[in-house]
């Protein structure tokens, strides 16, 4: 693996062409969660095809576009569909996208997933507010041999999620009367959902709520210093001792049920910072 300067400036002038100019929040949003880009006023779009050296999104139920406007009067990026490690790409290409974002000029990042409650208190449509995590993919997007030129090769993860706005999300949903657990996200590769046995071992490391992407472009924003928070949609439920085969479409259903409770989240944080 190896990132291109030359390849992130095409990438940015290209979207500054097209009118993406001095965004303010970064948004990346999780399977079945495209609802938000509702929400924003005076929308441009720039789908991954036409963006240089962009990765494409193979995922049916990502739709592949970056979408910059305003919502609650702030300049806002929103990536309406992730790239993760299972569809073949390596760690430098999932979290390509972030790095374009803070080029652009994001001094906030917001991500949202879709991800399974490993932790039994917790409930299918439940928002999870991620206060650490548990890299169980295998790699680093930061392990290039040409990372030194982009910022600290070695780069502190004791406190990946910014405080400041964890805070303002409990007490906005305090304030909306939404229910907002807190925990630990545990990612793996995928695509294949876990055995009852790997359930078991990710509750006994301390693991609440398990997915498939987040903590690649976690890591790079942290690299990029750059303050960022993430909720997890809750769409099913990892209990080893009664565990059902998943259905995706179940999966896809639950994430847009919850999601409003999501967008209410996202932007009156928005509005508040």
């Amino acid at each position: 693996m190896r990132l291109s300067e030359q390849q992130l400036q095409d990438s940015t002038e290209y979207l500054k062409s097209k009118g993406f100019e001095n965004p303010e929040i970064g948004i990346v949003l999780g399977t079945g969660l495209g609802q938000l880009v509702d929400a924003i006023e005076d929308p441009i779009t720039a789908h991954y095809s036409q963006i240089p050296f962009f990765p494409l999104a193979t995922v049916e139920f990502h739709s592949g576009k970056l979408i910059y406007g305003t919502i609650e009067g702030k300049k806002v990026v929103v990536m309406e569909g992730r790239f993760h490690l299972y569809e073949g790409y390596d760690f430098v290409d999932v979290t390509y996208p972030i790095r374009i974002m803070h080029r652009l000029g994001i001094s906030k990042l917001f991500v949202s997933n879709a991800a399974g409650a490993v932790n039994l208190d917790f409930k299918k449509g439940d928002i999870m507010l991620i206060e650490d995590h548990i890299n169980l993919q295998g790699g680093s997007p930061l392990a290039f041999s040409n990372v030194a030129e982009f910022g600290d090769r070695f780069v502190d993860l004791s406190e990946p999620y910014d405080p400041g706005m964890r805070n303002k999300l409990i007490t906005i949903a305090e304030r909306e009367k939404i229910s907002l657990k807190k925990g630990v996200y545990a990612a793996v590769i995928g695509p294949q959902l876990e055995t009852k046995a790997e359930y078991r071992m990710l509750k006994t490391i301390g693991s609440d709520a398990v997915g498939m992407s987040t903590v690649p472009e976690v890591i790079v924003a942290n690299h990029l210093r750059l303050p960022i928070v993430a909720v997890s949609v809750l769409t099913d439920e990892c209990d080893p001792d009664h565990l059902e085969p998943v259905d995706i479409q179940e999966i896809i259903r639950i994430a847009n049920e919850t999601e409003p409770k999501m967008i209410k989240l996202f932007t009156e944080l928005i509005k508040e910072l």
